[in-house]
């Protein structure tokens, strides 16, 4: 079967390009955009097209706006050390994509396909990715139900859209530590629920617990389970791990309360490839106390596509704080911090094949 085209629209009115430093995250967006379209009366997915960055119509009953049948993913490119883009981990990006498709009985997408308008989407804009150390390209891909309907079902016709966004550091401190609050009363996911879907539900559950702790001087919040708030999950929209003692544990994915993030699936492969005891077993906020009371809490930090590592340097909950030692240049957080922009940069082999490269326009034709 041949592959379908991607028409490409070019725009007539660029964008300005932002200045490095003012960059932030998710504030800036490229030039265009990817588009296909879902449709059972027309085969499937169809009309893949990369068009000027803009407002997209839609229905005011469509089902994205009043069920909440929206999913998305985030990933990043970067340049190489020979100015060539690259994708970290593509194809387990737009995996987990089709996982959360199934989750919220969405139409999958064709893996191949779609990393093909994503390479040919940072093709078009490569002129904006950044060059210094610490930013990149962020890739958004998201599927809404575009079908306008009253009634709960799920939609028949959907719209998928790619868009890009050069950012620097998610967090304002950069990689230095952050401070956690402790959730105990409020909850974003529970067993059975949507919390291992990338999905804007999933997020809106967390808002609420996230401005609080914020008001009170923290960075992110972390979540405890739904049914006892005992054991830890995650920490704000990042993977959780810890090092007590000589183990480092992060919460286990078997009760689909957690995203199975593609960052927190590259650090485990590291610590292990490195020797270092890894657990994926529960861990309960009495433990974190004990350990930290009898010197053995040595470091807690968030994994995820945006903010790569990031380092936590207290934990507050009702009651009390935990501090945690200070982030040392050969701490595990900051090891594998360095290993994976490495990884990142082309600055040391890809052995684990996590990096696709973007061809020009010109070669790929």
């Amino acid at each position: 079967m041949t592959a379908p085209l991607i028409e490409i629209q070019r725009t007539r009115s660029p964008r300005p390009r932002p200045n490095t430093p003012d960059l932030g995250f998710g504030r800036y967006f490229t030039d265009h955009m990817f588009l296909m379209d879902f449709d059972p009366a027309r085969g499937g997915w169809h009309s893949p097209r990369i068009v000027p960055y803009g407002p997209v119509a839609m229905d005011p009953a469509a089902g994205a706006l009043h069920y909440a049948q929206t999913i998305f993913d985030g990933l990043k490119a970067f340049p190489d050390q020979n100015g060539e883009i690259r994708v970290f981990r593509l194809d387990a990006h737009l995996a987990r994509l089709n996982e959360s498709a199934k989750k919220l009985c969405v139409p999958q997408v064709d893996v191949a396909l779609v990393s093909r308008a994503i390479r040919t989407l940072l093709a078009v804009d490569a002129s904006w990715m950044p060059e210094q150390e610490g930013t990149s390209i962020y890739i958004r891909p998201i599927i809404w139900a575009s079908e306008g309907f009253l009634g709960v079902r799920p939609a028949k016709t959907y719209t998928l859209c790619v868009i890009l966004s050069p950012v620097g550091s998610y967090y304002a401190s950069g990689a230095a530590p952050v401070k956690i609050w402790v959730e105990e009363k409020l909850t974003r996911a529970a067993v059975g629920g949507l919390g291992a879907a990338k999905t804007g539900a999933n997020y809106a559950a967390s808002l609420r617990a996230a401005e609080e702790a914020k008001a009170r001087g923290y960075a992110q919040v972390l979540w405890l389970d739904a049914k006892e708030h005992r054991w830890l999950e995650e920490v704000g929209t990042m993977n959780l791990f810890l090092r007590i003692g000589d183990e480092v544990i992060t919460p286990p994915l078997t009760d689909e309360t957690l995203l199975p993030g593609i960052t927190r699936a590259s650090v485990l492969e590291l610590l292990r490839e490195w020797g270092v005891r890894v657990s994926e077993r529960k861990v309960s906020l009495d433990e974190i106390k004990k350990a930290s009371a009898a010197g053995q809490l040595h470091e807690v930090f968030g994994t995820g596509t945006a903010a790569v590592i990031s380092p936590v340097g207290e934990l507050g909950y009702a009651g009390g704080s935990i501090r945690i030692s200070e982030m040392k240049p050969d701490s595990i957080a900051m090891r594998l911090r360095q290993a994976i922009s490495d990884i990142h940069y082309g600055r040391v082999q890809d052995r684990h094949g996590w990096m696709t490269r973007v061809e020009t326009l010109e070669s790929a034709a």
